[in-house]
């Protein structure tokens, strides 16, 4: 029995690693984010009057729910990293870490914000979903919402990284998932509030020019700025924030032309942004551990997984089974109170089982090898590997959740 016992502890160490702290606490920070996710995903698919009274809109959720993670996801990380190496400091002084990175959150978020509204019209175009909303809804839709959600979400971040200063958490664990949690709280109603601002006429349009000439001038000051942490991240954060954009737009895609389905059974618009979330979730935390052992000098960069970044990537397997089974019942929970139409409890378990499994593999692959790739050449871990790995996953997400729903029989 004692041998029997021990076999056991020694298995679950193997598993989740010897650092069991890491396990508890990024499995609660998923829990929590799958849980909020439900606001979300109520929200979601209560509004499908909406949806379709502003043809295209739903193109735009998968990359609003991600950009605020994406961006405040590296920020997190970024000032985990100072954390862990000693040089964090709160301050509101724009030549400080802090102040830095905050206004390149800030002008990130209204800057990626135009080019995500710009390539939703365009992805629009050229996979022919149509009827649309105008160039200028997109536009203001998609920047008002931004920067609502962006305030909270920058508040909630810095919060995070005072509460890490002072009571010693490691934010590598928990700052992805709690700021999708964040994310989804926010993301979603704040693209609704905006959307009542679409379709008239000349405020619209105006609102548009202004908010495009505000983001572009913006974006142009910051890399201009003599501010060198600013410029750095800004310079290296828009090409892969736009690139992150266009995998978040196909994922829109992917749902888009899957609404008849989804709408068939509502309850699997509430589970959507628990899934894409704890998928991303469950990639930023790899992608956070793994720049900061890379930052640290803990990990050598190699083609294979070895040393510690195989503990890792077996506390998320660990983690995903029993997360992606939770975000299926809160799903299920929430449709339930809304009286949203499910295909019943085993069935949703089913496709948040089979679909997350799919998810992290995935998970797995793009988080070491785009945490990698980024150090290979020179760029900074913190700001590529987040944005890379949530946006790839959330179009990996979508569509491991389209093939469950496929192999199922319920899509």
């Amino acid at each position: 029995m004692l041998g029997r016992h021990f076999r056991r502890i020694y298995r679950w160490q193997v598993i989740v690693g010897q650092d069991h702290r890491a396990y508890r606490d990024s499995f609660l920070a998923l829990v929590i984010s799958a849980t909020t996710s439900v606001v979300a995903g109520v929200t979601l698919a209560s509004t499908t009057d909406t949806l379709e009274e502003l043809p295209g809109l739903l193109l735009l959720v998968p990359a609003a729910l991600a950009l605020k993670g994406n961006i405040f996801g590296a920020l997190g990380s970024r000032l985990g990293t100072s954390i862990h190496a000693g040089t964090f400091q709160i301050s509101a002084r724009l030549d400080s870490m802090v102040g830095q990175n905050t206004a390149a959150a800030m002008l990130l978020s209204l800057a990626i914000s135009v080019v995500i509204a710009v390539l939703a019209k365009g992805a629009a175009i050229v996979f022919s979903i149509s009827p649309t909303m105008t160039l200028a809804d997109f536009v203001v839709v998609s920047t008002i919402g931004g920067v609502l959600a962006s305030l909270f979400m920058l508040a909630i971040t810095l919060l995070l990284a005072s509460g890490a200063g002072r009571y010693g958490w490691d934010l590598d664990n928990v700052v992805s998932p709690l700021v999708t949690a964040a994310s989804d709280l926010m993301s979603l109603p704040a693209l609704l509030l905006a959307a009542q601002l679409a379709g008239i006429e000349v405020f619209t349009a105006l609102t548009a020019w202004v908010v495009a000439l505000l983001a572009t001038g913006s974006a142009l000051w910051s890399l201009l700025a003599d501010h060198k942490l600013l410029k750095s991240i800004v310079r290296e954060s828009i090409p892969v924030l736009t690139l992150a954009a266009l995998f978040d737009l196909i994922a829109g895609i992917s749902i888009e032309k899957r609404l008849d389905s989804l709408l068939e059974y509502p309850v699997l618009l509430v589970l959507l942004p628990g899934f894409l979330g704890t998928a991303g979730g469950l990639g930023g935390v790899l992608s956070s551990r793994l720049s900061t052992k890379l930052h640290l000098g803990l990990l050598q960069p190699g083609t294979v997984p070895k040393g510690s970044s195989g503990a890792d990537i077996a506390m998320i397997f660990a983690l995903s089974i029993p997360v992606f089974a939770i975000t299926a019942l809160v799903a299920q929970s929430g449709g339930m109170l809304f009286n949203q139409a499910s295909p019943g409890v085993f069935n949703l378990l089913a496709v948040a089982l089979v679909g997350g499994l799919f998810a992290t593999v995935c998970v797995v692959i793009v988080a070491y090898y785009a945490t990698i790739i980024a150090v290979r050449f020179g760029l900074d871990p913190d700001t590529h590997g987040i944005p890379m790995v949530t946006s790839a996953l959330d179009f990996v997400g979508a569509f491991t959740l389209i093939l469950a729903l496929v192999m199922l029989g319920l899509g």
